[in-house]
């Protein structure tokens, strides 16, 4: 059936193995799991820098889990976001030279997490980044630390849901700053896939049906002015996948204090995602200037 290999391609769990661990990169880590609201279990690593400050990392949706991206077992569709593994690692270990900790976790339906029903692209989401920010401010070590969110695509939109339908998120009181890598909205991703509008439709139309999940109409964008702390959005020009004008538009809607970093990167929607973990001058710029 068309409609149920569109939405399994979109939405269904399990294409996004963890696939190497902290040690590799000589890390100390420790392997943590915590519960979400509606009782999801998240399984994750605390990373382990300096105790005043740490970074949530939350990861881009289907393809990826906490430690990245892997070419190995994915069809052309999904090897055309990038040509190599992508190695969240990276940036965790800059990060962690630089004196911060780190929280890396899968969120539902991804990598060792709980899988429980279909991936949102956000909406359900929303509920991991809460249960990761309660984990850090309810921990021994680290509950008097600055945090700070560094949210990857479907991670930034369940950071900007999060900011508009939960209130918990504005009562954080060690969350200092969030930055928002390549925005991106359900419609906008599928509309630039190219494929045509009847796989389209017949997805959609089986993903509300048969599995009680409608993307249609949801959308982060009109929670993008709860956002209540400084946010720096990264995006590539060249990015094939998504709306240049709906990224400017998220950025003029932030109304705190702001800055775009607009790259020049190779025509695939993951180029992003690889710089992060090779260009530590603008991550650390921008996160030592409001956790210190």
């Amino acid at each position: 059936m068309l409609g149920k290999a569109i939405s399994n391609l979109m939405i269904k769990p399990g294409k996004s193995p963890v696939f190497e661990t902290p040690d590799k990169y000589g890390l100390d880590y420790e392997d943590v799991t915590f519960r979400t609201s509606d009782g999801v279990t998240l399984s994750g690593w605390l990373v382990k820098g300096e105790k005043d400050k740490v970074i949530i990392q939350s990861h881009f949706g289907v393809q990826c889990s906490r430690c990245g991206f892997t070419i190995e077992g994915k069809g052309m569709m999904e090897k055309s976001l990038w040509n190599s593994d992508i190695h969240f690692l990276n940036q965790v270990k800059y990060l962690i030279e630089a004196g911060y900790s780190v929280l890396m976790y899968d969120m539902r339906n991804h990598g060792d997490s709980e899988q429980r029903g279909w991936i949102t692209w956000g909406k359900d989401e929303r509920k991991d980044i809460i249960a990761a920010i309660q984990f850090i401010e309810k921990h021994e070590d680290y509950k008097n630390a600055n945090i700070g969110l560094l949210s990857i695509c479907m991670g930034q939109a369940a950071s900007t849901f999060a900011f508009g339908l939960e209130p918990a998120m504005k009562k954080f009181k060690n969350l200092k700053t969030m930055i928002s890598v390549q925005p991106l909205t359900y419609d906008y991703f599928v509309a630039n896939m190219g494929l045509p509008m009847f796989l389209v439709n017949a997805g959609s139309k089986y993903s509300k049906n048969k599995r009680n999940t409608d993307l249609t109409g949801d959308s982060f964008l009109p929670y993008v002015k709860d956002i209540s702390v400084p946010t720096f959005v990264i995006q590539n020009s060249n990015d094939p996948m998504t709306d240049l004008n709906m990224v400017k538009q998220y950025f003029i809607d932030l109304t705190v204090e702001k800055e775009i970093l607009w790259l020049d990167l190779e025509k695939k929607r993951a180029a992003a995602y690889d710089w992060l973990g090779k260009n530590p001058k603008p991550i650390l710029d921008w996160f030592d200037k409001y956790m210190n």
